[in-house]
Formats: structure tokens, sequence, C-alpha cells
């Protein structure tokens, strides 16, 4: 029996959705039980953030791969097959008894997720080429990825309460199944003819580059960032690096195509795309370890209190879509980027205060969720529109490329400044000096939840001294903070001048040249 067009189109983007949600929870609803893992896997700091991170550097190997099967073998295809490995990887989280069989299933959870996010955007871009119906469908993802990402956390912690741990990551094999079986009813097979071959160099290049650079940052207190180790770990970064921009130039086809950087509404979106994980996606890993470690909030409530930083993330990408289907991406994408700034600094404020509890951080988390919203589809929407139809997996690729090797980096980032800025703060209030391995094991522990007072003879003396802990973790966050807010305004500047230049250049052009600036469209 054939289906007709609008209701198979309906049956594919309830697969994509749903493929959504499944990339979402596991981004959001982890963060909420990595105290839980702390405890049960026996698993350190640096372990807790490498089964974050694990997920997100996987998902950088496989993103510009997937774009480039997708295209050569057909979109359909390996977007199934991404579903069903990612519902086997989470099964095999699931039955995981270490830390480390953990961070190495969660390794392969990242590699299949990482793919069926490219395949489900390439999905939506062939599926839906109009501009309202594009816009109803990027909207309407959106929501399911925002439901995914604002529940996340009372999902995780609300499963740890009721079952275990475990079912954070069993509950996708039961999705996967059904997820698998819209997608093969759904979507329109669909591939470009021109992709002839898999761009193994650039794979291997960009993949080990990040990796080292995570690595780097992560593991950097441990051998030292100025040891022959450290060393040699940042030159074969950039070698790395620069061997991958040396193949691409020379490919015939290559995955990363950087004559995309030529037109700038696919480079200011861009910059939205790496914006969001300066600041708000990296953040979302470390801000239960505030409410649990420096507020004192259970699970749950550490679970409730996030819900203020991401359901707008829920409800407000419609808004998004319709302020780019008025005014374009040169204003909504730099104006999301600094609303989500907005967020941190008051967020920054909030955690200066005297008594500094969720009521204080609650106006930063709402702004910068709102900005969030307002940013996150319009940038996927742009980097897709601004190039054709049959170069939708390339260009969902390098969005999604941009996305998690600065969301891989700024995990590793935010949380060496978080250990640096407990380790400043507890150097200059602590009256008895500690060596550097004494003191980085307190900052970790402290930045890990599981400092005690007790358990450290040199601060058994002290008055209050947990209540010194907490205060140290704070100043940390602070630090953090401000991090994510500097950084994203810069780049909301970026992102605002690149798009100004496209809209000037357009305008000195003869009208009938002209076109519409950075609006969702089919064709380039």
């Amino acid at each position: 029996m054939t289906i007709p067009t609008s209701r198979r189109n309906t049956i594919a983007l309830a697969a994509a959705c749903l493929a959504s949600l499944m990339f979402g929870l596991e981004i959001s609803s982890v963060p909420t039980i990595l105290p839980t893992l702390e405890t049960v896997l026996h698993a350190d700091f640096q372990q807790l953030q490498w089964i974050m991170n694990a997920y997100t550097i996987a998902v950088t190997t496989v993103l510009m791969a997937t774009g480039t099967l997708a295209d050569r073998y057909g979109r359909k295809r390996v977007f199934v097959v991404s579903i069903l490995v990612f519902g086997l990887a989470s099964l095999i989280c699931g039955l995981a008894q270490d830390a480390l069989v953990l961070i190495l299933s969660r390794f392969l959870q990242g590699m299949s997720g990482g793919a069926m996010l490219i395949c489900q955007v390439a999905v939506l871009s062939h599926q839906f080429q109009e501009g309202p119906e594009r816009a109803r469908a990027f909207s309407a993802w959106g929501i399911i990825f925002g439901i995914g990402l604002g529940f996340g956390p009372i999902v995780g912690a609300a499963i740890v309460a009721i079952s275990g741990w475990q079912w954070v990551f069993l509950v996708h094999a039961v999705i996967a199944v059904v997820t698998t079986s819209l997608a093969v009813t759904g979507v329109q097979e669909s591939r470009d003819p021109d992709a002839k071959h898999l761009d193994i160099a650039g794979i291997a290049t960009l993949s080990t580059s990040v990796f080292c650079v995570a690595f780097y940052i992560t593991q950097g207190p441990d051998f030292g960032f100025a040891s022959s180790t450290g060393l040699a770990i940042i030159a074969a970064a950039v070698l790395n690096f620069l061997a991958f921009v040396l193949a691409e130039t020379r490919s015939a086809r290559p995955m990363f195509d950087f004559s995309v950087f030529r037109i700038r509404a696919f480079s200011g979106a861009l910059i939205g795309s790496a914006g969001m994980n300066f600041s708000f996606w990296p953040f979302m890993i470390y801000l239960p370890i505030l409410f649990h470690g420096a507020l004192g909030y259970g699970n749950l409530a550490s679970g409730v209190a996030l819900l203020a930083y991401t359901l707008p993330t829920l409800v407000i990408p419609p808004i998004g879509e319709r302020i780019l289907l008025r005014f374009g991406g040169g204003i909504t994408i730099p104006a999301g980027l600094f609303t989500i700034g907005l967020g941190f600094v008051l967020m920054w404020v909030g955690s200066g205060v005297a008594h500094v509890t969720w009521l204080t951080l609650l106006p930063g988390c709402l702004i910068a969720g709102t900005g969030l919203g307002l940013t996150n589809t319009p940038v996927t929407n742009v980097t897709t529109a601004s190039v054709s139809s049959t170069r939708a997996g390339m260009a969902s690729g390098i969005d999604m490329s941009a996305r998690m090797i600065s969301l891989a980096i700024n995990i590793a980032v935010m949380g060496f400044i978080l250990i640096a800025g407990i380790s400043s703060w507890l150097s200059n209030t602590l009256p008895v000096a500690l060596d550097a391995g004494r003191l980085q094991d307190l900052a970790q522990r402290i930045a890990g939840g599981t400092a005690r007072a007790s358990d450290f003879p040199e601060l058994a003396f002290l008055p209050a001294a947990d209540s010194v802990l907490q205060e140290a973790l704070i100043h940390g966050f602070r630090l953090v903070l401000l991090y994510g807010g500097m950084s994203v305004w810069i780049l909301a500047l970026a992102s605002f001048l690149i798009f100004r230049e496209d809209y000037t250049a357009r305008s000195s052009r003869s009208s009938n040249e002209a076109e519409p600036d950075c609006l969702p469209r089919s064709s380039p």
C-alpha cells in the first residue's frame, strides 16, 4: 500500500523527533546521575568528566564520516543502522559494572548517536524543502529535542530514585525499536550522486586532534602542561589538525569542504553552533555538581532545579523559527547568543550573594535557556539551507562537528577552570600551605562533591571547615560562569559582523541578484 506523501512525511518527522529525544536525553539526564555513578562505580572527578566527554568526543569522530556515508549510501539506510546501534550501545551502558566499561560503552553510544543526529537533520532537510513547511518541521524537531533536554534532568533523577541508574541508559533500547520502525516506514531514501568515497585521512586526523586537545586539558594537571608528555600531546594535536587541513584541501571530494565558508550565512550560523557549546551545553554537565555539592540538594531536587535551565529550550524554539523567518539569521543567531551570555552573567551575579540558592540563580538560568531556544534550531536551519540539498549530509556534518568539537573541548576547559578556581581559593584562604599534589586532590574531590574536611587533617582544626570547601566550590563555579558568558558574547559579536558583512555585500548588488538575508530555503 502506498502511503500518501503528507502522512509519510509525518512518520519521518516522528522518527527524527524520537531520535532527537534519545540524543537529548543522553546529554541532559546523565549529568544528574553523576553523583550516583561516583558512589556506585567509585569514579573520581576525571572519570566523571570522561563519562560525559567520551560521548561527545565519539560524536565528533563520526559526524563527517556519517555525512559522507549518508550522502553516498543513502540517508535512510545509515539512519536506521545508527538507531539500532544506539539502542545496542545503550544496553551495554546499562549493564556496565565499573567506570572504565561505562566510559568505553559511552564512546560506542556517542558514535552511534552522532551518526543518528547527522541523519535526522539530513532527512528533515530532504523531506521538508519549502520555507514554511521546513520551518514547522525544524520547529517540531527542536521542541522534541527540547523535551529531551528539558526533562532529562528530572527523568534521570526520577529513574535513579524509582529503579536504578542503569535504566537511564536501558530505556533507549526500547525507544530505539519504536524509532526504527517509524524510520523504515516514513523516511524517503536520498543520496548525493556525486559522493564517491570516504575520507579516511580527514576522519582520522580530525578525530585524533580533538581527542588530544581534550585529553591535554583534562589530564594536564596530572602529567604537567609543560612536561614532555604534555608538549608531545599538544604537538600531536596541532600536527593532526594541519594534516586534516592539508588532506581536505587536496581532496577532490572532501568530507569537510572549506569552500562553504565563503558562504557567509553558513559561517555566521556555524559560529552560533560553536557559541552554544562554549557556554550552555558544557555548563549543564557541571550545574548538577553546583546544586549537589555547593547547595546541598539531593539528586531529585537537583533535577527539579535544572528544569529552570533546560525548560526554556522546550518552549522557545518556535519563537526562534518565527524570528528567523521574519528577520533572518543575521539577527536571530547573534541575538540568541547574546541572550545566553546575559544569562551567564546573571548567574555569575546570583552566585556572588551572601546566601546562594537556586532562586538567586533562577533568573540567569531562565534567560540562558531562552537564548539557547532562540539559537538552537535556527543555526541548523540556516547552515543546511545555505548549501544545495544534495550536500545536506556534508552541511549538517560540519554544523554538528562544530557543536560537538566545541562541546568536547569546553567540557574539559570548564573542568580545568573549575579545578583551578577551587585551588586558587584554597591557596589564598587556608592558613596552612598544601603541596601541589595534595591541593590538586582536594580540589578535584571538592569539584566531585566528595570532599569532607574530616578527611584532610590539615583542615580539621579550622572552624566551619566544610563551609570553606563550599565557598571554594562556588568560587570555582563563578569563574566558569564568567568564562561562559564572555566567550559566548565574543562569538555573538563575531557572528553578527559576519552576517552584517554578508548583508552589506548583498545590498550592493543589483536588485535582481539580491537574495533574502539568510532565510531558510531549499537551494543556495
